[in-house]
C-alpha cells in the first residue's frame, strides 16, 4: 500500500512533541523532537565524556536514562566521572547496561516504564557486538518515542566507520565537542555560533583570552 502525501496544512496539524530545554541547553540545542535520534562526536581528550554524562544528567529530569556502556563498562573511569557530576542525585532515573545484546536491550525498552533516553557508548563498539546499520535502524524505528544517543569516535575529522557515518546522517542532532566545548549542528540547533562549554578550566588550556575579553582560539571551531 502506497503511503499517504501530507499536504502543508497536514504537516502544521501534526501534534510534535519537544524536549522542553531550558537556559544553555536550550541556547544551544534548542527543542529537539522528542524520539529524534542525537550523534555525539570527537577527538580523544575533547570532553566527550563529560558531555555525555552532563546531558545524561539533565535528561534525568525528563525521563529515565539507560547509559549503554561498552566502551568503559563500569570501570574506574566511570565510577570518577559518576562522582565529579553528583550522579548519585539522580539515580532514581539513571542505570548503567554493560550488556551489548540488543535484541535483550529491545525486551528491556519494550517493558512498561522502561528508559525514555538511550545512551550507547560508543557505536563502534556496539557495531563490533551485532549492531550493523540495518539492526540499528530497526531498533531506532521500534520506539519512535525514545531518543536514542550515539557515541561516535572519530578519525581525522569523521565518524570512524562506514556505518557511523551513515547513522551520523539519520541523525536529527548532531553533536561535536573539541577544546571541552559542545557544538551543535543538526535540525534543531539553537543560536548561531553558541557553544555549550563542558569545563570551563580546562578550556584555558585550548582557548587564550585577552584582557579586554577578546578570544583567541588555539583551536578552530569544528565543523560538522
Amino acid at each position: 500500500m502506497a503511503k499517504r502525501a501530507y499536504s502543508p496544512k497536514d504537516v502544521a496539524s501534526i501534534n510534535h512533541k519537544v524536549l522542553p530545554f531550558t537556559g544553555k541547553w536550550k541556547e544551544v540545542f534548542g527543542e529537539p523532537e522528542q524520539g529524534d535520534t542525537w550523534f555525539i562526536m570527537g577527538p580523544s581528550a575533547s570532553g566527550k565524556s563529560s558531555f555525555v554524562m552532563q546531558l545524561a544528567k539533565m535528561l534525568c529530569g525528563l525521563g529515565g536514562v539507560l547509559y549503554v556502556s561498552l566502551e568503559e563498562g563500569v570501570g574506574l573511569s566511570m565510577r570518577q566521572r559518576l562522582e565529579r557530576f553528583k550522579m548519585s542525585e539522580v539515580q532514581g532515573a539513571f542505570r548503567i547496561l554493560t550488556d551489548g545484546d540488543i535484541e535483550e536491550l529491545s525486551k528491556r525498552l519494550a517493558k512498561p516504564k522502561s528508559a525514555k533516553f538511550v545512551i550507547v557508548d560508543s557505536y563502534q563498539e556496539a557495531y563490533d557486538v551485532g549492531w550493523d546499520y540495518n539492526r540499528t535502524a530497526a531498533l531506532i524505528d521500534r520506539f519512535p518515542k525514545k531518543t536514542f544517543i550515539f557515541i561516535s569516535q572519530e578519525d581525522k575529522g569523521k565518524p570512524l566507520g562506514k556505518p557511523a557515518i551513515r547513522l551520523k546522517y539519520k541523525a536529527g542532532v548532531k553533536v561535536r565537542t573539541q577544546g571541552y566545548r559542545a557544538y551543535c549542528q543538526g535540525r534543531y540547533a539553537g543560536q548561531v555560533s553558541a557553544y555549550y562549554s563542558i569545563w570551563e578550566e580546562k578550556e584555558v588550556e585550548v582557548y587564550n583570552t585577552k584582557s579586554d575579553g577578546e578570544e583567541t582560539e588555539t583551536e578552530s571551531q569544528p565543523a560538522l
